[in-house]
C-alpha cells in the first residue's frame, strides 16, 4: 500500500500516544480516521485536534476486551463511511509492573486481555470483513520489544506482547493471498501516558500482586519521557506499511541486544552431526504434509471437497 488517500484506518487506543501519533501521520497521508479507545472525553479531544488539520475522523468508545462491543464497532464503521476498514491498527495496549512470583489472576487476566485478546478481537471482527471488501489492505499490531523476551518484572505484558508477533506472523502467511499485508511493531519505549493504564483497570480485575501508586507511576513516567515521538514511531510505521514490511522496530539501540538474545538461542540448536538421520526424516515428514495441507485444509469443514 503505497498511498494512503482514500484509505480508512481504524485504530485502537487512538486518542494518545502510539496510537495518536498514526492518526496524524495517516491523516496528513490522505487516510480518513476511526479513533477507538475507551475514553470518552480523550477521544472527543483527539477528534477535535484531527478535524483542526482538516482531517476526517471518527470516534468510537470502545473496551477492545468486549467483543460484542466491537462488533458493533465494525458495524458502526461501515455505517457511517459505508466501507470496512482497509487500515487495521491494533494499538490499545496497558502495562503494569511487579514480580512475577506475585502476579494474581486479575493481573493475567487484565494485562493479557487488552494486550492478547484485544487484538485478537480486532482480528476475528475485521478480517473478514477486510477480506470481503476485495481491496489491497493492511494490518499493524503495535507489539513491544519486550516481547522477543521474557521479564522477571513484566511477565504477562512480555508474554502476551510475544504472543501478539507470533501472532502476526502467522496472519502474514494466511492474508497474503488477498492482498492484505500483516506488520508488527515491536516499540521500545514511547513518549506516551501508558505509565498511567493502572488507572484505566477495571475493578473486576481489582485483586494485584503488584505495588501501584503514584510513586511508581512516577516511576514509568521518567523513562517514558525519553521516549520515541509518538509521530515519530507513526511515520516509521507508514514507511512500514509502504513497504509492507514483516517487523517495524525504528530503535537502533536495540540491534546489539537482540542479537545476542537470538544468537544465545540458536547456539542452544543441537548440531547436525549428533542426528543426521533423525533429522532428514523428520525434514521429510514435515515437506510431506507440507504438500498435502493445502489439499486437506481446502476442503470443507466436515472433509467434503
Amino acid at each position: 500500500m503505497q498511498d494512503l488517500s482514500g484509505q480508512l484506518a481504524f485504530i485502537t487506543g487512538g486518542a494518545s500516544g502510539a496510537g495518536f501519533g498514526q492518526a496524524m501521520v495517516f491523516g496528513r497521508a490522505g487516510a480518513e480516521i476511526v479513533i477507538a479507545d475507551v475514553r470518552a472525553e480523550a477521544i472527543e479531544t483527539a477528534v477535535r485536534t484531527l478535524s483542526e488539520h482538516q482531517i476526517k475522523a471518527h470516534g468510537i468508545v470502545l473496551d477492545i476486551m468486549d467483543r460484542e462491543a466491537y462488533a458493533k464497532a465494525a458495524d458502526e464503521v461501515e455505517a457511517v463511511f459505508g466501507r470496512a476498514p482497509t487500515i487495521l491498527s491494533n494499538t490499545a495496549g496497558v502495562n503494569s509492573f511487579g514480580p512475577i512470583e506475585k502476579t494474581t489472576y486479575d493481573d493475567f487476566d487484565w494485562i493479557i486481555g487488552v494486550n492478547l485478546n484485544g487484538v485478537i478481537n480486532g482480528m476475528v471482527t475485521f478480517v473478514p470483513r477486510m477480506i470481503a471488501a476485495g481491496v489491497p489492505g493492511h494490518i499493524v499490531t503495535v507489539s513491544s520489544l519486550g516481547g522477543f523476551m521474557g521479564s522477571a518484572l513484566a511477565g504477562p505484558y512480555s508474554a502476551a506482547k510475544a504472543a501478539s508477533i507470533n501472532l502476526m506472523e502467522g496472519y502474514r502467511q494466511g492474508l497474503e493471498k488477498y492482498g492484505i499485508g500483516v506488520s508488527v511493531v515491536t516499540p521500545a519505549n514511547i513518549k506516551s501516558n501508558i505509565a498511567e493504564a493502572s488507572k484505566l483497570r477495571p475493578a473486576k480485575f481489582g485483586t494485584s500482586g503488584y505495588v501501584e501508586n503514584e510513586e511508581s507511576i512516577a516511576s514509568l513516567h521518567s523513562i517514558h519521557q525519553h521516549g520515541l515521538e509518538p509521530e515519530k514511531l507513526g511515520q516509521a510505521i507508514l514507511k512500514g506499511i509502504q513497504e509492507n514490511a514483516a517487523y517495524i522496530i525504528p530503535y537502533p539501540e536495540v540491534r546489539e541486544g537482540l542479537e545476542k538474545h537470538f544468537q544465545a538461542i540458536i547456539d542452544s540448536v543441537a548440531p547436525m552431526e549428533s542426528d543426521p538421520e533423525g533429522a532428514r526424516q523428520r525434514v521429510e515428514a514435515l515437506m510431506s504434509w507440507g504438500r498435502d495441507r493445502t489439499r486437506v485444509f481446502a476442503e470443507g469443514k466436515d472433509g467434503d471437497a
